[in-house]
């Protein structure tokens, strides 16, 4: 039995002894509810009722576990910018579960592939059969909302991983869960994050997201997944159990659950400003054909094509209210019921953008900061996008963090090309107060990196000039050329201990760099036990031992000193001080902060600007713990002139195992391309 149903919520929601279906089309002039059965017939039901762009209707006798998808008639008129095409089924944009597999068929696009009318013509074919559908999913219970750890933003450490690649060759992990949800929950994978130190993972996308079609052509897929058609639902290629999307919802929540026990935060990677239909000539999954100029920016002046800030082929049209209110409603559902602890937004600055400009007031931003779900939700973007002005570092509102590239760029030039001077580097581990220091911002806005997963690993940072993409496909054409890296001597693999042990201690210094700088510190899953991806800046697409964290083969000394700087970093407050410090004396004549030559004098206007010296001291902390950190990226090694005191020595980075509390007065060496690091002994 049919009735009206409601306008909301969107999506299928089971009641009252049956469904309610609510999908938006504010262009479509009829919308069709398909239904299947086990066998695959389908039943097509006319929905009747809409509100403001809402079809709805109610089927009662229907429960989770209903398989459906929607048909959606309207004009095809893409130079009007609709590409409406009743044969094509629909997958619902707020599916919980979805059932299938996406196979690369001309039937799944609205236009007759090879016509020479190209996107003007029309393909009636019914795709059914093959298309991705929508399966209405039961309720979760509520989540274990008691273990969520909240760690104060202070004390954040982000580690970014991918859900497959970091347990896919642990031994450790059952050979039936590796790569998978469950496998990230199991004890041997968490014994390490928690031994580490770091807080806060950060996944790789785990929305529903399907492979572009060149890769499959050429044996490849989008191993990352920032490709997304599903923002509701958990991809089951992460899934233990991946031909059943309710025990991959079970999955994906029971390991938030385990790594919240464990006192570890979960932040998805969301990418909210593309989808998988592609440019004009892509596939008609679901947004396309339930309503392209809602979903869908469009050029002002030819509606056929798309706006493509995003190099993806589309861009998501955030600023309509029903494209505002997805996105919302994506978020508070994997936060209220997947139980996640925030968001990175990928290609943050599309989602500020209302006309052409980014504007950091925008109504994403202010609906996104005032709802209540979402309050204590750790909020970071990625501040750029490849629109007109898209690069917006320092500019978004609120509680945002956001990946700071300058910090990334500055500290690499620094140590390993040595072609910028003391005052860029001060300026990266003092918060990059240049970009942050306005209105209500503090240092923790700035997500300081080395690394990530777009771009050469720190074991590939300091052993390639080059990158090496040639496994993409492209003829290495693809990835950034600008990496800022050193091979020290030989490209890559290499039996010279004198180039190994250079690298290994730029790799030291580097790390030293980051988890002592004012901000919000991330490190890249694999930097601390050597992983390599052989050259590879750009391995979106490799699924395979290039981009799976090499276990086996893990550098256990670089892990043990990574995991000693993560606990030196929470054992010292002055390396988690969340406000900008002072240079100017107080009262009692103490500074917060102090910059120093190596011969002890103040750090003068001249010195800030000598490009030729890499070397100088910093000082800080209150009367009683005073810290500081000698850094040295010359070409050899040089004495400093320690400030009065008895200095104990917490860290060398050249001699990690040797120096480690002596106390030092007066003068120290330091060796070449490397830091130590001091406290004062009261």
């Amino acid at each position: 039995m049919l009735h009206s149903g409601r306008p909301f919520p969107l999506g299928a929601t089971v009641r009252d002894g049956g469904v309610n279906f609510a999908v938006v089309s504010e262009h479509a002039t009829a919308v069709d509810l398909c239904l299947f059965d086990a066998a695959g017939n389908e039943q097509r039901l006319p929905l009747t009722a809409h509100t403001e762009g809402v079809w709805h209707v109610f089927v009662s006798g229907v429960s989770a576990g209903q398989i459906y998808g929607y048909r959606v008639h309207g004009p095809y008129e893409p130079h009007r910018g609709q590409r409406f095409n009743h044969h094509k089924l629909l997958l619902d944009p707020y599916a919980r579960e979805i059932v299938g597999r996406f196979d690369w068929r001309d039937a799944h696009f609205s236009y007759q592939v090879g016509h020479p009318d190209g996107e003007r013509s029309f393909d009636s074919r019914n795709n059914a059969g093959a298309a991705l559908k929508a399966r209405v999913a039961a309720p979760l219970p509520a989540t274990a909302s008691a273990h969520r750890p909240h760690v104060p933003v202070a004390d954040t450490v982000l580690y970014e991983l991918h859900v497959k690649g970091f347990t896919q060759r642990l031994a450790e992990v059952p050979e039936s869960l590796r790569g998978t949800y469950a496998g990230l929950a199991h004890p041997a994978a968490i014994a390490h994050l928690t031994a580490l130190g770091v807080t806060t993972l950060s996944l790789l996308p785990v929305h529903y997201a399907i492979a572009e079609r060149h890769l499959g052509e050429h044996g490849l897929t989008n191993y990352w997944g920032y490709n997304t058609i599903g923002f509701f639902c958990p991809d089951p290629r992460l899934s233990s159990t991946p031909a059943d999307p309710t025990a991959t919802r079970a999955e994906f929540r029971t390991m938030v659950d385990r790594l919240h026990e464990a006192g570890l935060e979960v932040v998805l990677d969301a990418v909210y400003n593309h989808t998988a239909e592609g440019d004009g000539r892509g596939p008609t999954i679901a947004f396309r054909g339930l309503d392209n100029a809602l979903y869908y920016r469009l050029v002002p002046d030819d509606r056929a094509r798309y706006e493509n800030w995003t190099g993806c082929g589309n861009t998501v049209n955030v600023p309509h209210p029903r494209v505002t209110q997805l996105v919302l409603d994506s978020l508070r559902y994997w936060a209220a019921e997947m139980g996640v602890d925030g968001f990175r937004f990928d290609l943050g600055v599309t989602l500020g953008r209302t006309g052409l400009a980014f504007d950091p007031h925008g109504a994403f931003f202010v609906a996104l900061q005032q709802d209540p779900t979402l309050a204590h939700a750790k909020l970071i973007a990625e501040p750029w996008d490849l629109g007109p002005d898209g690069y917006q570092l320092g500019r978004f509102p609120g509680r945002f963090m956001e990946w700071n590239d300058r910090f990334r760029d500055s500290v690499r030039r620094f140590w390993l090309q040595r072609d910028v001077g003391r005052g860029e580097l001060v300026r990266r581990i003092a918060g990059s107060s240049d970009g942050f220091h306005h209105g209500r911002r503090l240092p923790c806005a700035s997500v300081n990196y080395l690394t990530s997963h777009d771009g050469f690993t720190l074991t590939d940072l300091v052993s390639y000039d080059h990158k090496h993409n040639e496994a993409n496909g492209e003829a290495n054409q693809d990835g950034h050329p600008g990496n800022f890296s050193t091979n020290c001597g030989v490209e890559g693999p290499t039996d010279d201990q004198a180039v190994s042990a250079l690298r290994a201690r730029l790799r030291r210094a580097l790390l030293v760099t980051l988890l002592t700088a004012q901000g919000t510190p991330m490190l890249l899953a694999g930097d601390e036990i050597g992983h390599t991806q052989r050259g590879n800046n750009n391995a979106y697409c490799q699924d395979n031992d290039i981009s799976w964290l090499d276990w086996p083969r893990a550098d256990r000394e670089l892990l043990e000193f990574v995991r000693r700087l993560l606990r030196l970093r929470r054992t010292h407050p002055h390396f988690r001080v969340n406000r900008w410090l002072s240079e100017h004396a107080n009262a009692d004549g103490h500074k917060e902060i102090e910059w120093l030559r190596p011969d002890g004098a103040m750090m003068t206007v001249d010195d800030w600007h000598d490009q030729s010296r890499h070397s100088l001291a910093v000082m800080g902390g209150d009367e009683h713990l005073r810290m500081m950190a000698l850094f040295n990226a010359e070409p050899a090694a040089l004495e400093f002139t320690l400030p009065a005191g008895r200095w104990r020595i917490e860290l060398d980075s050249a001699a990690p195992d040797r120096e480690t509390g002596r106390v030092v007065e007066a003068r120290h060496t330091v060796e070449s391309q490397s830091v130590v690091l001091f406290s004062i002994v009261v």
